[in-house]
């Protein structure tokens, strides 16, 4: 792994653990209480968080063994995921998402050079190199957890993700979700 993608990945691992961090603060009430998305709870979001690391792990591994593996079976199935989990107890919402979050980081370990520049879809999406994973790993990471609601906000996130040079991280999204 280089340097650089080295470096994203510890940034990656700080980002989840002050997020794993918030979610364990949160009281039960909290976490069925309105997040900053509309229509979700903030025990949707975490579990959005938790079901995309899963989703992005799948594309990792797509990439590091040739092998086509979906980051979801389908929208529909990705939406019920997110709403059977959004009620689960504050401990296992934490355990989710730090459980994930950790097996995408070791994922992301194991991938070569060369399987970084892979390219892969979100069900339907444009094709992309794995090496945007990261970044984009850590865009729904730092984001959601702003959208939590509870006091996390843009001055507060790493260092190095305020300084990456993003696109609009919703661009490719909405180019995917032309595709469903």
């Amino acid at each position: 792994m280089t340097t650089d993608r080295a470096e994203l990945l510890n940034v990656l691992r700080i980002a989840t653990h002050r997020l794993v961090v918030a979610v364990e603060r949160m009281s039960e009430a909290e976490a069925a209480e309105p997040s900053l998305l509309p229509g979700w709870t903030r025990g949707h979001v975490v579990t959005h968080v938790a079901r995309n690391a899963d989703a992005l792990r799948n594309l990792l591994a797509w990439a590091r063994t040739g092998v086509e593996t979906p980051a979801y079976r389908r929208q529909s199935q990705r939406d019920a995921d997110i709403e059977e989990g959004a009620g689960r107890s504050v401990d296992d919402l934490r355990d989710d998402v730090a459980e994930t979050g950790e097996a995408f980081a070791a994922e992301a370990e194991m991938l070569t050079d060369a399987a970084w520049q892979q390219e892969v879809r979100v069900l339907d999406g444009p094709l992309f190199r794995a090496a945007l994973i990261l970044p984009r790993r850590l865009t729904e990471v730092e984001l959601h957890h702003t959208d939590l609601g509870l006091g996390y906000k843009a001055a507060d996130w790493t260092p190095r993700f305020a300084a990456l040079r993003l696109p609009d991280p919703m661009a490719s999204w909405r180019e995917e979700r032309k595709a469903w």
